[in-house]
């Protein structure tokens, strides 16, 4: 069995090489070896994940392609420490209305590999022209977010891409909406362009603010707004009312707002190819783009079976930069994969899919 170090490196070499995503999905070759092999190592180094595998015949010798490699559903990530090593870091999901006792855990033994590979997917879809922007936060920092994957990524953005330039303005008493469009409007008069990056439902009061005091704050040519999805349980703007307002209050075009779609549970993200697009002179409808070390496909709520592409089903993504987890997870997201490209639909209405309650009970039934 190959040792986490050689796994680990292996994924690294893979996202160091910078390889280009839109060509990386038309070469499955590379990233099909690469995911057989951290299968295999994932099999014998994660007993719970074994024993599952195990329980749903799905050994090494019977995976032919990544595709078949057995996903765990979220839900597992609530009930079982699921790691090859032992972690660097743990990351928690935000609470759910089942408490913050069922807060799924993700026990990453390697964080270089979710360092390098964010930092790395951020600049070719957020950044293609070499921009270096201040990182703004709407979001808590590290230190109040201990356990927030993005609030860690944000940082990490902030001190590579910003060269420590930035800062957050959600702080321990919450989000003062006044308060951050005056610190905004401050930061732009430099003319050094600012990212602003968070949660849509910060960007949302901020927006909000703005709209009903008639305040325009007119970031500096070339900034940039990363919305990502995070805690839920307010109010949000819709996909069409965000890029409007974003245009009316901070003067930043559609085509400079990128929405980003990540979890707890993965190292790596989806981010719109909008941006990037834009850049190669290419005016394709908005999709978001994996890295080249991930994949997605989407499978059938019953059974878990893949779908042809472009069919509407459950979101499945096996993540190479998971290497020190499990690689191939089971989302509740609904969406359509199209030539390695998604669109998301929003979460499964009602009850757990079956799908997934049916992998979970197997977890559950074959965990030691």
């Amino acid at each position: 069995m190959l040792a986490f170090d050689d796994i680990a490196h292996r994924v690294l070499e893979r996202i160091a090489s910078d390889p280009d995503p839109f060509a990386a999905l038309d070469d499955d070759a590379p990233f099909d070896a690469l995911a057989r092999a951290v299968f295999a190592f994932q099999y014998e180094a994660n007993l719970p994940y074994r024993a599952f595998c195990d329980r749903r015949g799905r050994t090494p010798d019977r995976v032919a392609r990544w595709q078949d490699v057995p996903a765990l559903p979220t839900s597992a990530f609530k009930t079982v420490e699921l790691a090859c090593a032992a972690p660097e870091k743990v990351f928690r999901t935000s609470g759910t209305a089942q408490g913050s006792e069922r807060r799924g855990r993700h026990l990453v033994p390697r964080l270089e590999l979710y360092r390098r590979g964010a930092l790395a997917h951020f600049r070719r879809m957020v950044l293609p022209d070499g921009l270096r922007p201040r990182i703004v936060g709407l979001l808590g920092p590290p230190d109040l977010l201990p356990e927030s994957s993005l609030a860690q990524m944000v940082e990490w953005l902030r001190l590579d891409v910003a060269g420590g330039h930035g800062e957050y303005l959600v702080d321990a008493a919450g989000f003062d909406a006044a308060r951050a469009a005056d610190r905004i409007a401050e930061l732009s008069r430099d003319g050094r362009p600012l990212c602003l990056i968070g949660v849509r439902v910060v960007f949302t009061a901020l927006l909000d603010h703005c709209l009903a005091s008639r305040r325009v704050l007119e970031l500096p040519a070339d900034s940039r707004v990363v919305d990502t999805g995070g805690p839920k349980g307010g109010r949000t703007l819709s996909d069409a009312g965000f890029l409007a307002a974003c245009w009316r209050v901070l003067g930043v075009a559609g085509y400079h707002c990128v929405n980003e779609y990540g979890m707890t549970e993965l190292c790596s993200q989806y981010y719109d190819d909008t941006l990037a697009a834009r850049w190669d002179g290419d005016s394709r409808p908005r999709r978001k783009v994996p890295p080249a070390w991930m994949r997605s496909v989407a499978v059938d709520p019953a059974t878990l079976a893949p779908l042809p592409e472009g069919t509407t089903g459950l979101l499945c993504h096996v993540d190479l930069a998971n290497a020190g987890s499990v690689m191939a997870v089971q989302t509740e997201d609904l969406g359509t994969v199209d030539r390695g490209r998604l669109q998301l639909l929003g979460r499964a209405p009602g009850a757990e899919p079956r799908g997934c309650a049916l992998a979970l009970a197997d977890f559950l039934a074959a965990s030691p």
